[in-house]
């Protein structure tokens, strides 16, 4: 698998619940976090005891995770 794969919304949704998995998934929400405005998508599993939901970030190396990416901070920089 190339990293860009690995990177893809797919395969980190499949390393989460399972590649395998038999429970329908579907995106129930695509909007931009308000912090930073990156996209993110909240998916979601009908499971038997209710849904069951994940969301994930887009990050700037293009790679989607569960947890959002870091505030770009303010920097000062001395030349």
């Amino acid at each position: 698998m190339s990293i860009a794969s690995e990177r893809s919304l797919r395969s980190q949704v499949e390393k989460w619940l399972g590649p395998t998995s038999s429970t329908p998934v579907r995106v129930t929400r695509f909007s931009r976090a308000r912090s930073n405005q990156k996209p993110c998508v909240r998916i979601e599993l009908l499971l038997p005891t209710g849904p069951l939901g994940f969301f994930f970030f887009w990050h700037r190396d293009g790679a989607w995770r569960v947890f959002p990416p870091e505030m770009q901070r303010l920097a000062m920089h001395a030349y």
